[in-house]
């Protein structure tokens, strides 16, 4: 038994530790960003002035104080549009991924025919399509206006925490159904990719128990599934934050839009950008750590205090 225990320990955990190789990477990278600013400053006659750029991210209020400014007012947007876009798209997702793994041929075809078809079309187009698509002929439908008209104060302050200025919820809430439809086919994916991984011999000790395939699902499979679908799942989620950038081209006022305006108004095109690319990786660089985490607590299939 012992020797039997030893085989299931874990490996130590290995601390952070800089080679020479390491050293020489982040000098040479150094060097790339040292020759990239000349190149800025002596070819394209570029005059860096950052002065400006703290003001976007933070300004004065007599009634409030130090509130949020364009650019982490976007960033608020990419965060809010990427929880729930991920939230939709795990519910989408979720649904297409049990389809393809159905026993039945039609849940099968139609589940691939979903998948394939997202996953082969440019975002762009799908952006586009999609947008005009759900706002024109959906939104409608919801009422969305016409909520917004009878809502409270409250309701509405309720509604620019959840989903950013109520006066663009309905633009929000179409780009957020068209990135969650896109994104769900990399769930199904993952969910796919997880039930399957389960070997055949936990289907065959949950019918040998007596359960039906969806008991055996719920109680057997998917529980063993989700500690191997976690490590996807964060690392679909970062790229959604990430890929939500494109719906800045349907005037979604996201972190890249933001980012955008304040560029053309100021001038000031590269300490823009730059510093939209420092926020976007500040985020997914805290989610990828936090997620480290939680994937080491799912190791080997059980989660760990």
């Amino acid at each position: 038994m012992a020797e039997a225990g030893a085989g299931l320990t874990t490996q130590p955990q290995r601390g952070i530790r800089l080679g020479w190789l390491d050293a020489a990477l982040l000098a040479v990278l150094a060097v790339l960003a040292g020759l990239i600013a000349w190149r800025v400053n002596a070819v394209l006659n570029y005059r860096w002035n950052w002065a400006p750029i703290p003001n976007y991210l933070l300004r004065w209020d007599a009634e409030r104080g130090w509130v949020a400014n364009l650019l982490l007012q976007g960033l608020a947007n990419t965060l809010r549009l990427s929880v729930w876009g991920m939230a939709l798209a795990i519910l989408f997702g979720g649904l297409i991924g049990l389809a393809r793994t159905s026993a039945l041929l039609l849940p099968r075809m139609l589940g691939a025919v979903y998948v394939e078809t997202m996953r082969n079309t440019p975002p762009l187009v799908l952006i586009f399509v999609g947008y005009f698509f759900v706002s024109s002929q959906i939104m409608p439908l919801l009422g969305i206006d016409a909520f917004l008209r009878t809502a409270s104060p409250d309701t509405r302050i309720a509604l620019s925490w959840l989903f950013g200025d109520p006066r663009l919820l309905k633009n929000f809430l179409s780009a957020l159904v068209v990135v969650a439809l896109f994104e769900g086919a990399y769930i199904a994916e993952i969910l796919r990719a997880g039930i399957q991984a389960i070997e055949i011999g936990q289907w065959d000790a949950a019918r040998a128990l007596g359960m039906r395939r969806w008991q055996a699902l719920r109680h057997v499979i998917i529980p063993q599934a989700v500690a191997r679908m976690v490590p996807p799942f964060c690392g679909q989620f970062i790229s959604l934050i990430k890929d939500s950038s494109i719906v800045s081209l349907i005037s979604i006022q996201d972190l890249t839009f933001m980012a955008n305006d304040v560029a053309v108004s100021t001038g000031r095109v590269f300490e823009t950008w730059i510093t939209a690319a420092t926020l976007y990786f500040t985020l997914c660089l805290t989610l990828s750590l936090l997620f480290r985490h939680w994937e080491r607590r799912f190791a080997f299939g059980t989660p760990r205090g």
